[in-house]
C-alpha cells in the first residue's frame, strides 16, 4: 500500500514538474532546463505509467504523443458557429468600417449594457479597439471540461469541423490541463516555425513530394495527419485568442469587460497568447501599428498576414453581433498581396460580349504570385486616369491566387519623358460604332454586391451628380452597336464553349472564319450549317467538315443549365444557371405548369417578373433584370424559336429537389486534369450529391480537387490552407456519400 501511494505521488510530481517545464519552454519561451533533463523525466514517467496502467490519465504529458493512427477523422458539430472576418486592405477601408460600426450602434435601442444615449452620441465618439497580430495558421477550437482538454476541432465549414484531438495534443504549447478547473471553449491558431518549415520542405523535396507553400499550409497538412505521431514530428505551435463560452461557479463571461481582459485571462489559464496585441484608443493608432508590423513581419518565426481589429468593449461586441457571414465588431486589416514591378509596353482595348471596352496593359513578362504575367487589366478609363498610367511607365502590379493581375501604382519618378498618354477610343476599335458610358440606376448605386474600387467610383459619381445635376454614369465605355462583330463573335464563342453547347472543333478561329464567310451571324445559324457549306472553305477538308457537323448535331440535346449559360445573359453565369434549374418549379405564377421543353421556355419565361426571378435565393436584382430583358426581347424569342425548329432539345428535370444531400454545404474547386472524369462530369456528380462548385478558391472552399498539372488555384489553396485532395481521395469522398 505504501509503495502504491509512493508511486502515485511520484507520478503526480513528475507530471506537475514536466508540465511546468513545458509551460516555461513552449509558452513563456524561457527554458530553465536542457532537453536531456526534460527527456529523462518524461522517460521515467512513461515507464511508471506502463508499470502502473491504472494510474494513467488523459491529461498526462505522456499522452501528447501516442495513440493508434485513425482510419478517418470524425465530424463534430461546433457549439458555436465559426465565423470568418471581413477584410480591409487600406486605412480608408478601416475608416469606412468604423463609420459603419458607429451607424449600427446608433440604431440599436437602449439596452442593459449601455446608458441612455442621444442620437449621434456614438457617431461622434471614438471607439477603442484591441488590435492583435493575425497569424497565418490553421484555426483550432479547443473544449475543456473541469480544466481538462476533451476535444480539439478544425473550423471546417464553420458549423461542422473535424475532430483532431489526438493531433492537437502533440502541440506542446496547448495545455492538456488548465490552471483552473473550468468548463471553457477557446479558439486559436496552430502554426509552424519558419525554420521547421524549411527543414520539412527540404526532406519533401528529396522524396519528390509536393512542397508546403507556407507555414499555414504546413500546419494544416500536419494537423490533418491521421497518425498523430507524424503530427508530433512537425513541432507545431499555437496561439489562443478568443473565449467562446465559459462556465465557473465563481465567475463567468459577463465579468470580462474588454477584449484585452479576455486575452489576459487566457494567459492566466495557461494558454499561449501572442504578446503583440495592443489596446488602441483610435483607428489612427491601429494604422501606426499596422505600418510597424508591415515592416517587421518578415523577421518573425511565424507567418503574419495582417492585424485583427476588434471593438474592445465586449458589451458593444454583443450589441453589434454578426452579419450573415462575419462579426460586425471585428475586421481583418490585411497586408497588401504580393507585388512586383514591370513596364507597360502597350495599352490595347478589348471588346467583350457585353460590348464593354476594357483597356488592357501589355506588360514586360514578370513572375508574381507563382505565375508569369504579361497582361493586366486597367478596368476602365477612370482607372487609367486615377493611376495616370502611360505606355512606357514602370508600374507595380499585384496578383493574389487566381485573381486577375491588377495595376496598383505607377512609379512616376522613373519616367523618362518618352511615355505616351493613353486615350480611350471614341469609336469602337472593331466596328467603328458609337461608344459611350451607360447610366447607373439608383438601385445599382445601392447594390451591396458592388464592393471596393467599383463601389467607390459609383459613390464618387453620385456626389458629383448631386452637385452638378447630371446623369449618373458608369465607369465603363460600351459599344452601342449590337451587331458589332466583336460582340457577336464573343457571344458565339461563349455559346459553343464547353460549359455551353460544347461543340467540338468550333474554336475561336473557326467561329471568326464562319462569320467572315457570312455563314454564321448568330447562335441559331450554327444549327443550319451543312457539310456542303463548309467543304469549299479554306481550313475545311471533307473529314473536318463532316466531324464539325456531327459535333453540331450531337450538341442539339443539352441540359437546361448549360443552355441557359450558353445564351450569354449578363450576370447569369454557370452557378446562377444551376440555381435556376433547381428552382424551376417555383418561378411560374401558375404552380400547376411545368417547364418540360424549349417550347415551354419560349412560352412562359417572358412572363416571369423581376420579383419572381429575385425570389430564388442567390439571384440578385441585376441578374433578375437581365433575365427579364433577355426573355422579353422579340429578337431573342425569335432566336429561341429558330433553335427549337432546328432541332435543339433541352433536358429538364421537374423532380422535386431533396434537401438530403450528402455533400450539402460543401464547396469544391477543380484544377488540373482528372483521369476518371471530364471537368464537367465531375461538376455534375458534385451537384447531384448536393455540393456546390466554384470557379475560384477562397477560405470558404472546403476542397480543392487537384488533378495532373494543377494551375494557380492549387497555389491559392496552399496559400489559404484549404484542403487539397487528389483524384483518388475525391473518388473516395464521392463513394462515401
Amino acid at each position: 500500500m505504501e509503495d502504491k501511494k509512493a508511486m502515485e505521488n511520484r507520478i503526480e510530481k513528475l507530471r506537475a514538474e514536466i508540465d511546468r517545464m513545458r509551460y516555461e519552454y513552449h509558452v513563456l519561451d524561457n527554458p530553465e532546463i536542457t532537453d536531456e533533463i526534460y527527456d529523462s523525466l518524461m522517460r521515467e514517467l512513461r515507464e511508471l505509467e506502463e508499470k502502473y496502467p491504472q494510474l494513467k490519465a488523459s491529461d498526462s504529458p505522456s499522452q501528447r504523443i501516442g495513440g493508434k493512427p485513425l482510419d478517418k477523422f470524425q465530424k463534430v458539430k461546433h457549439k458555436f458557429r465559426q465565423w470568418s472576418l471581413d477584410d480591409a486592405f487600406s486605412f480608408e477601408e478601416i475608416k469606412d468600417w468604423e463609420e459603419k460600426t458607429k451607424r449600427v450602434l446608433n440604431k440599436i435601442p437602449d439596452t442593459k449594457y449601455l446608458p441612455r444615449r442621444q442620437a449621434g452620441q456614438i457617431q461622434n465618439t471614438n471607439l477603442d479597439y484591441c488590435a492583435e497580430i493575425k497569424i497565418d495558421g490553421l484555426k483550432i477550437i479547443l473544449t475543456y471540461e473541469k480544466g481538462k482538454l476533451i476535444q480539439a476541432a478544425t473550423r471546417g465549414d464553420g458549423i461542422i469541423g473535424e475532430n483532431v484531438t489526438a493531433q492537437v495534443k502533440t502541440i506542446q504549447s496547448v495545455p492538456l490541463k488548465l490552471n483552473k478547473e473550468i468548463d471553457i471553449t477557446v479558439v486559436g491558431e496552430c502554426w509552424m516555425k519558419q525554420r521547421d518549415l524549411k527543414k520539412i520542405n527540404e526532406e519533401r523535396k528529396k522524396k519528390g513530394e509536393l512542397l508546403f507553400a507556407n507555414s499555414r499550409n504546413a500546419a494544416a497538412g500536419s494537423i490533418r495527419q491521421l497518425d498523430p505521431k507524424i503530427t508530433a514530428q512537425r513541432k507545431l505551435d499555437s496561439f489562443i485568442y478568443d473565449i467562446e463560452d465559459m462556465e465557473h461557479e465563481a465567475w463567468n463571461m459577463e465579468q470580462i469587460k474588454t477584449q484585452v481582459e479576455e486575452l489576459e485571462l487566457l494567459k492566466d489559464l495557461g494558454f499561449k497568447v501572442n504578446q503583440n496585441y495592443k489596446h488602441c484608443k483610435n483607428i489612427e493608432e491601429i494604422n501606426e501599428l499596422y505600418k510597424s508590423w508591415e515592416e517587421k513581419r518578415s523577421k518573425q518565426e511565424y507567418g503574419i498576414d495582417g492585424l485583427v481589429v476588434k471593438v474592445n468593449s465586449r458589451k458593444l461586441q454583443e450589441e453589434l453581433g454578426y452579419t450573415g457571414k462575419s462579426p460586425r465588431f471585428a475586421i481583418a486589416f490585411k497586408f497588401i498581396p504580393e507585388k512586383v514591378t514591370t513596364v507597360i509596353e502597350d495599352i490595347k482595348v478589348q471588346v467583350g460580349r457585353t460590348g464593354a471596352l476594357t483597356p488592357v496593359a501589355h506588360l514586360k513578362p514578370v513572375r508574381v504570385a507563382g505565375s508569369v504575367v504579361s497582361r493586366a487589366t486597367l478596368h476602365n478609363e477612370d482607372e487609367v486616369r486615377r493611376l495616370d498610367a502611360r505606355i512606357g511607365d514602370t508600374i507595380v502590379i499585384h496578383k493574389a491566387g487566381d485573381v486577375i493581375p491588377e495595376v496598383v501604382e505607377v512609379l512616376k519618378n522613373l519616367r523618362t519623358g518618352k511615355e505616351k498618354i493613353f486615350h480611350m477610343p471614341t469609336k469602337c476599335p472593331i466596328c467603328g460604332g458609337e461608344v459611350r458610358k451607360e447610366a447607373i440606376s439608383k438601385s445599382e448605386i445601392r447594390n451591396p454586391c458592388l464592393v471596393g474600387r467599383q463601389a467607390k467610383q459609383i459613390q464618387k459619381y453620385e456626389i458629383q451628380d448631386t452637385k452638378y445635376q447630371i446623369p449618373k454614369m458608369s465607369a465603363a465605355h460600351y459599344c452601342l452597336n449590337k451587331k458589332c462583330f466583336a460582340v457577336e463573335k464573343e457571344n458565339i464563342i461563349h455559346f459553343v464553349s464547353k460549359k455551353g453547347f460544347n461543340i467540338d472543333g468550333m474554336g475561336e478561329k473557326i467561329v471568326e472564319h464562319l462569320m467572315i464567310e457570312g455563314l454564321v451571324s448568330n447562335m441559331a445559324d450554327i444549327f443550319e450549317l451543312a457539310e456542303g457549306d463548309l467543304k469549299p472553305l479554306e481550313r475545311f477538308a471533307e473529314k473536318s467538315a463532316k466531324n464539325l457537323i456531327e459535333s453540331v448535331n450531337n450538341s442539339k440535346k443539352i441540359e437546361f443549365p448549360k443552355f441557359l449559360y450558353a445564351l450569354g445573359i449578363r450576370h447569369v453565369g454557370e452557378e446562377t444557371a444551376v440555381l435556376i434549374a433547381k428552382n424551376l418549379g417555383t418561378l411560374l405564377c401558375d404552380k400547376e405548369k411545368r417547364i418540360k421543353s424549349l417550347e415551354d421556355i419560349i412560352k412562359n419565361f417572358p412572363n416571369i417578373s423581376i420579383e419572381n426571378w429575385a425570389s430564388v435565393k442567390g439571384i440578385g436584382e441585376k441578374s433578375a433584370k437581365s433575365l427579364v430583358e433577355w426573355f422579353s426581347s422579340k429578337e431573342n424569342v425569335e432566336l429561341s424559336k429558330r433553335m427549337k425548329d432546328l432541332g435543339v432539345e433541352i433536358a429538364i428535370s421537374n423532380e422535386p429537389q431533396t434537401t438530403n444531400y450528402k455533400l450539402d454545404g460543401k464547396t469544391f474547386v477543380l484544377t488540373g486534369e482528372l483521369g476518371s472524369f471530364t471537368r464537367d462530369e465531375a461538376k455534375d456528380i458534385i451537384r447531384k450529391k448536393g455540393g456546390d462548385v466554384s470557379s475560384s478558391v477562397s477560405k470558404k472552399t472546403d476542397y480543392v480537387v487537384a488533378g495532373e498539372n494543377p494551375g494557380s488555384k492549387y497555389d491559392k489553396a496552399v496559400q489559404l490552407g484549404v484542403r487539397v485532395i487528389r483524384e483518388k481521395e475525391f473518388k473516395e469522398i464521392l463513394n462515401e456519400n
